[in-house]
């Protein structure tokens, strides 16, 4: 963790807790309330670097909506600030404690309720883990399209928290399309449904839709119920390189103005290549400056393919390989699998950045990325979920240097900056958190901060729901 504060609790502070705990245990289990400080310490951030964490004074693992709403009445009571988390694999310390606070981990509230496939939605507690959740409904020929990169580890609370996104989204589209209604424990203790279960509904303000991204910041979700998808035909892919990314970008642009919808379409540049090959031997050309990776789960994925190919050779790629099968498929999209932990190994500490821009920006993105780790001496490797213009840059850097460390910081502001100079948005899947907070405020204006502090007034009138956080 870069730059955090975990404090010990006072003599003063450990009364006041012990008089939590005590008024916790009122309701709920012994083996639900956990004040070991080693412990509590563990629950203390998410994956996020540069993000500050205060100590917390109990975490609670709740199993069911009533010993939430529990914990929530007794949080107004003691006007005790309460930090939901999942499986803590954010990136921009939505999830990090402060000092004196209750978590609320919700990992044990980790049932699929229902999965309809006459109605395509399933039910499940904000504990389920993504992939649990993928492949409960793929036995019943369904699909549940969000899949962040952690998907194995992640869990559909804190999807639904940061308003996530994943590789499928050029095709699929993010968290926030598949959030059909929510049961939400309010700061106070009640208990709140949104939303349907049906194909379509309108009635009243969308508040479904406004907890997505939230950031645990106006409720604490406690069921949801989620839209789903035929299961598509397993996805072919294509690699193609290119000699520059402004080439692997414009091939990216004929795609999508040629009407292609491919299931998955990403990009790698030359920092991000070697450090792959470097990591982990997969023969990728020294001379790599982009690789296009391009899939197609249709019916006749290889016609696709062959038309996206062309269009790639015409944008000036290098070589072009489309998979034959999807043994063969798995292979090429490894290397993208493993770009982040490629450049993790670079110097041992990264910052990944999450900046959108419009698609037809892509290479001015990039080009400015590499002008950026020019100008602070950085090794900054960029992937791309290349099909929604949503870049990682991410900043490798040894965090035992403080020149380095200072270097890094003012290098992800920049690329910040130049995201909102080209049209675009500080974060497309991350969420805010604490990293980008300032940023949210260039980002919607005063205006939109009135009205987003006036939303979070509404719900949240003591301010006790994840303070600290977006603003």
């Amino acid at each position: 963790m870069i730059m955090s504060r975990i404090e010990a609790p006072s003599s003063e502070d450990t009364a006041a807790t012990g008089d939590l705990v005590d008024l916790l245990l009122s309701g709920l289990p012994a083996e639900a309330v956990l004040t070991d400080p080693d412990v509590t310490a563990s629950y203390a951030n998410d994956m996020a670097s540069f993000c500050p964490a205060g100590a917390p004074a109990v975490v609670v693992l709740p199993r069911t909506t009533e010993q939430v709403q529990h914990v929530m009445r007794t949080a107004t009571a003691l006007r005790v600030p309460v930090v939901p988390q999942g499986a803590r694999t954010g990136l921009s310390g939505a999830a990090n404690a402060s000092d004196g606070c209750i978590v609320l981990s919700l990992t044990k509230m980790d049932r699929i309720l229902e999965i309809n496939p006459v109605d395509r939605i399933a039910v499940c507690e904000p504990g389920v883990v993504n992939a649990a959740l993928s492949r409960a409904v793929g036995e019943h020929g369904l699909y549940y399209p969000p899949d962040p990169s952690s998907w194995e580890m992640c869990t559909i609370g804190g999807n639904i928290g940061t308003a996530s996104g994943g590789l499928c989204c050029v095709k699929y589209g993010v968290t926030a399309e598949y959030v059909l209604g929510l049961d939400v424990v309010l700061a106070d203790g009640r208990l709140m449904s949104t939303g349907r279960r049906t194909a379509k509904g309108v009635a009243g303000y969308d508040l479904t839709r406004l907890f997505v991204g939230s950031e645990g910041s106006l409720g604490i979700v406690v069921r949801a119920v989620l839209g789903l998808r035929p299961k598509p035909p397993e996805q072919l892919v294509l690699a193609a390189e290119f000699a520059s990314a402004a080439a692997a970008c414009d091939a990216v642009c004929r795609i999508m103005e040629g009407g292609h919808v491919p299931s998955l379409l990403e990009l790698m540049d030359r920092t991000t290549v070697k450090a792959v090959n470097d990591m982990a031997q997969m023969g990728l050309p020294e001379s790599t400056e982009a690789l296009l990776l391009a899939a197609f789960d249709t019916t006749a994925p290889a016609a696709d393919l062959a038309a996206v190919g062309a269009l790639c050779e015409a944008a000036g790629a290098t070589q072009v390989v489309p998979a034959d099968d999807v043994a063969e498929s798995e292979l090429l999209l490894q290397a993208r699998r493993l770009s982040l932990t490629a450049l993790e190994a670079v110097k041992g500490v990264t910052m990944i950045d999450d900046v959108c821009v419009p698609r037809s920006r892509l290479a001015e993105m990039l080009e400015g990325v590499d002008r950026i780790a020019e100008k602070y001496q950085l090794t900054i490797g960029v992937v791309a979920h290349a099909g929604d213009g949503n870049t990682h840059p991410t900043v490798c850097f040894d965090s035992a240097d403080p020149d380095e460390s200072r270097r890094a910081r003012e290098s992800f502001d920049e690329i910040m900056a130049l995201g909102l100079e080209l049209g675009g948005t500080i974060t497309g899947e991350h969420g805010v958190g604490v990293l980008k907070k300032e940023w949210l405020a260039r980002e919607i204006g005063p205006v939109g901060m009135e009205m987003q502090r006036a939303v979070k007034q509404a719900f949240d009138p003591l301010n006790i729901l994840n303070p600290g956080k977006l603003f």
